[in-house]
């Protein structure tokens, strides 16, 4: 188990299991074409109750996750992961 904690205060376990998923390989391959990948790619990382979760710490005063920040956190939680490191790309 892998923990951290985004700079916006997001606290998050990963399963080791989860990073192993060629499915999750899948979905990174094909994001940068298609934008849509993104909330497949949060489920299979995160799981569902902390996919949920995450969406309700990004929740606005309106109700609103914004994407923009959405995707920047899946990437700060990607760039804490020493094997999945994307800073490179």
């Amino acid at each position: 188990m892998l923990q951290g904690k985004t700079k916006s205060g997001f606290e998050f376990t990963l399963d080791e299991e989860r990073l192993d998923n060629y499915e999750l390989l899948e979905a990174l391959g094909e994001l940068e074409e298609n934008v849509y990948q993104l909330p497949r790619i949060i489920k299979l990382l995160l799981g569902k109750e902390q996919e949920k979760a995450l969406k309700e710490h990004l929740k606005t005063e309106k109700g609103i996750v914004p994407s923009k920040i959405m995707e920047a956190e899946l990437k700060e939680i990607f760039e804490s992961v020493p094997t999945l490191n994307l800073k490179n790309s």
